[in-house]
């Protein structure tokens, strides 16, 4: 937010975010930042060696983030590295080592990323496009339904795999076509000239986050 306070002015939905409605300065975002990484390295520095050395390096991607819209159409890409981290953190804290698994998961979570967050950005594609921000939804325009329906379907296989190779039970597999069923739902009703339906579709990934959680749960019930 800090770094797009001057572009998420310009921008209809962003226009009154904390920092260009100056509900909040420049100066505080940096204290609340700065308190936010303290308080991170204290929970980090409680996991082992490998953990922390993958919490470190993700940093290059968190900070390098917010500038691909201005470089790249594909900052969704960036975004799919960066948000899905934790699925490499969270099986090192537990296990110690890196393993296939969790690197199908992450991946997974990638795809799932460049699908959802495309629908997101069809939300300011017109502001986007005047002010030259780049993005997916500029980039696919109405290719962007089969391209969601492709990501959403590597998704699930990859997630599928990641499944099986620590023992996919039927309780899992249960929960993932229910995401299925619901990433078919997302696709079908997909309206990338209405805002409001992009937005709807784009925060109901919550819910397929909760499914793919207790097929993630149920994997050795």
């Amino acid at each position: 937010d800090i770094v797009d306070r001057d572009l998420d002015s310009q921008v209809a939905r962003t226009a009154l975010r904390p920092i260009p409605s100056a509900a909040v300065t420049l100066r505080q975002a940096w204290t609340f930042l700065i308190f936010q990484l303290l308080l991170g390295l204290f929970v980090l520095l409680q996991f082992n060696f490998v953990t922390i050395g993958l919490g470190i390096a993700s940093l290059a991607l968190v900070a390098t983030y917010p500038f691909m819209k201005r470089i790249t159409y594909w900052p969704q890409a960036w975004l799919g590295l960066t948000f899905n981290w934790g699925a490499l953190m969270g099986w090192t804290a537990v296990i110690g080592s890196l393993d296939w698994p969790a690197a199908i998961l992450y991946m997974a979570g990638f795809f799932w990323t460049l699908g959802y967050d495309t629908i997101y950005a069809h939300q300011d594609k017109e502001d986007d496009a005047l002010i030259g921000v780049k993005s997916s939804a500029l980039a696919l325009g109405a290719q962007t339904t089969p391209f969601v329906i492709v990501m959403y379907t590597v998704t699930l296989v990859l997630l599928g795999w990641a499944s099986s190779m620590v023992n996919l039970s039927w309780g899992a597999g249960l929960f993932l076509f229910f995401a299925a069923v619901h990433f078919t739902w997302q696709a079908a009703t997909l309206d990338t000239t209405d805002a409001a339906n992009c937005s709807k579709r784009f925060k109901s990934n919550r819910d397929v986050g909760l499914l793919i959680v207790f097929a993630l749960i149920c994997v050795n019930l």
